[in-house]
């Protein structure tokens, strides 16, 4: 199986995206002209994904990564920030490989 699945639904993106090594078992975005339309998690720590999905729609996705990625959680290499934006770059690379 993917860790990454995108389904167009009216001209935006729905992105399914399995993170590994947090506590968050899945996160879906839409994103429209790569701007973040929506962002739900299922799993983690609610009140800190929740607004991580607040602060970062609106934004291009090429403004979030640099931002979030490589962010740590306590001891772990990985957070569920670092995988967001693991899950933007997994969609990134699919749209290019798609287009090419």
């Amino acid at each position: 199986m993917s860790d990454i699945l995108i389904k167009e639904i009216n001209g935006v993106d729905v992105v399914q995206y399995q993170p590994k090594g947090v506590c968050a078992k899945m996160m879906q975005f839409r994103i429209k002209d790569n701007i973040i339309q929506d962002v739900e998690f299922v799993g983690g720590c609610n009140g800190n994904l929740s607004g991580i999905g607040i602060l970062i729609k609106g934004m291009h996705i090429n403004d979030i990564i640099p931002k979030l990625s490589g962010l740590p959680c306590g001891s772990r290499p990985t957070s569920c920030p670092d995988q967001l934006t693991k899950g933007l770059s997994a969609y990134l690379e699919l749209k290019q490989s798609v287009k090419a």
